[in-house]
């Protein structure tokens, strides 16, 4: 009787096994959380991407991991002594292209995001970047990579994943002077045009990025000229498609056109109000002549 309860067990035990793993393998979705998260936020971040434990992976990136591809690009203060920053990355069907959704970061724009995922490799997926509280974003892309390496079983080039991480940081850096649009329009056309001009020599992309900037209207240093050029030359030598680029990168285009034509918009909206008040006020002014 007791050996026959046992095989039970144990039967069920294995079928339990196997229908688990089975359920992660086929899942297109995957977790990365912040190794120093407690207890109670790490289940806020799962709660928040609104996953399942029980079907979708759950993996960690810590600190050290993030520092590996952050070191020297920025200040020890800005990648911190934690891992906080968690993302949720869910693979899409081919030609679908990269979706992108941010909560709680406050540097990273989600427009970084994707330019550099393209540039580290990764296509054909939807990423959520979110922290329990707010966070710059920046040690974010080591979580992002390290998931989709996972779910995809693939690995990214280590000289991408290092040029999508200077990508970031200097797109980020740029923006703070020039604001994170105009920055990240920058260097995504920028990008495409040595990209697809198989541009070396760095006084050809020199001059180019001084068309881009003036086409932008945007001013930039020398000093600001000559880290693009440098990250330009990295980015050349990653054998990247410009129009695997545009097509990755179709939908988060529309979201900035959107953007554009709103602002434009309210624009419109608050002319109109302040032509009228200042009607109503040149009208009340001239009973009084």
């Amino acid at each position: 009787m007791k050996r026959n309860s046992l095989l039970v067990f144990l039967i069920g035990f294995a079928f339990t096994l196997i229908s688990t793993n089975f359920a992660f393998a086929n899942e297109k979705e995957i977790v990365s959380l912040g190794a120093d998260l407690t207890p109670k936020q790490q289940q806020e971040m799962i709660e928040y991407f609104g996953a399942n434990p029980a079907t979708t992976k759950i993996i960690t990136v810590t600190n050290e991991e993030e520092r590996k591809y952050l070191k020297g690009l920025v200040p020890d203060k800005q990648i911190g002594s934690r891992a906080i920053s968690s993302v949720y990355v869910k693979l899409l069907p081919q030609g679908e292209g990269i979706m992108v959704d941010t909560h709680n970061i406050n540097w990273v724009s989600k427009e970084m995001y994707a330019n550099a995922m393209v540039t580290a490799g990764i296509k054909d997926a939807k990423v959520v970047v979110a922290a329990p509280f707010d966070v710059s974003g920046t040690a974010a892309l080591t979580g992002i990579m390290k998931a989709f390496e996972e779910i995809t079983g693939e690995k990214l080039s280590e000289e991408a994943k290092k040029t999508a991480n200077e990508e970031l940081v200097i797109t980020g850096i740029l923006g703070e002077k020039i604001g994170k649009d105009k920055a990240v329009e920058l260097i995504q056309k920028v990008k495409e045009e040595v990209i697809a001009r198989k541009l070396t020599d760095k006084n050809e992309i020199a001059n180019l990025i001084k068309d881009v900037a003036k086409q932008l209207n945007i001013k930039l240093t020398d000093e600001q000229i000559s880290q693009i050029v440098q990250l330009m030359k990295k980015i050349n030598q990653l054998n990247l498609n410009v129009e695997m680029i545009k097509k990755q990168l179709e939908k988060i285009g529309v979201d900035i056109d959107k953007i554009k034509k709103t602002l434009e918009e309210h624009k419109g909206i608050l002319k109109a109000i302040l032509d009228t008040i200042k009607s109503f006020f040149d009208w009340l002014a001239s009973l009084f002549k």
